[in-house]
């Protein structure tokens, strides 16, 4: 799944692609990938032309003249750009015509993911925290998030309420540095915890975007961009492996439902 890392790349990568560009046409070959009316959506969308690209959390905002759309890209979304004259992929589902001649087109293995269409104004995503490289990630407010509750610290970690744009990978990577077991209860954190993990968090996610996110398992970038900082994974999908730290061998379990990779001996939960 696209995370905050792979969404920023795309919406950049985007941006320098089809900047300006006029959509003339949508065909629309799935129409739930729509949400709401689908005739609407293509009615609207004709003559407009991409003013602004915009991400919140793991959110695409596309800025038109006068309207403005969100993609949700879920768990394999990806965007082409292609000529129009390109042979149109099993899983493509929704195709811009774009007055250049070239087309941005939609593909999704699984269909999860969802288009809807807003007021230019309208963009603002309620459900969703705050941006984790923004000021308003900090202590003072993760420390009020983290001891009012008693969950594991991991699954607030992918609770788009509490900080928007981590998923599984980088909860992974920003547990491990900060030295914090997965199943740890949130509200056990001290304020070295804390401190790390927003500190982690930030460094984290930086790094990713700055190396085109991470390309792994089913999600690879669509626009000519490859995400290398699969390199830089210390314990997601090192099972096995030993810890760069201490040599010990990282372990695979489950929490949140998410399979979870961690070093027993650096990440020990609290007693």
């Amino acid at each position: 799944m696209p995370e905050l890392p792979e969404v920023e790349t795309v919406r950049a990568t985007l941006e320098n692609l089809i900047s300006g560009e006029e959509i003339i046409d949508v065909k629309i070959l799935y129409e739930p990938i729509i949400k709401g009316d689908p005739v609407k959506f293509k009615k609207a969308l004709i003559g407009q032309h991409f003013r602004q690209f915009k991400r919140r959390g793991k959110y695409l905002i596309f800025k038109m003249d006068n309207v403005a759309f969100i993609s949700h890209l879920r768990m394999e979304g990806k965007y082409f750009v292609q000529q129009r004259n390109e042979p149109i992929l099993k899983h493509t589902h929704i195709i811009f015509e774009l007055a250049s001649g070239k087309d941005l087109r939609y593909d999704d293995t699984r269909k999860f993911g969802r288009m809807e269409l807003r007021d230019f104004d309208d963009e603002e995503i309620t459900s969703l925290g705050v941006e984790p490289l923004s000021d308003a990630f900090n202590m003072s407010y993760a420390k009020d998030f983290l001891h009012h509750s008693n969950r594991h610290i991991k699954a607030l970690l992918l609770d788009q309420s509490f900080v928007a744009g981590i998923g599984n990978i980088y909860a992974d990577e920003i547990l491990f540095l900060s030295k914090i077991h997965p199943d740890e209860v949130a509200c056990k954190l001290n304020d070295q915890n804390i401190k790390d993990l927003v500190l982690n968090t930030k460094e984290v996610l930086t790094k990713a975007i700055e190396l085109g996110g991470t390309t792994i398992r089913s999600y690879t970038s669509s626009l000519g961009v490859t995400g290398r900082f699969q390199i830089n994974l210390r314990v997601h999908t090192k099972q096995g492996e030993a810890c760069p730290f201490c040599q010990t061998k990282i372990i695979k379990t489950r929490v949140a439902g998410r399979g979870t990779y961690l070093c027993p001996n650096c990440q020990r939960l609290k007693k």
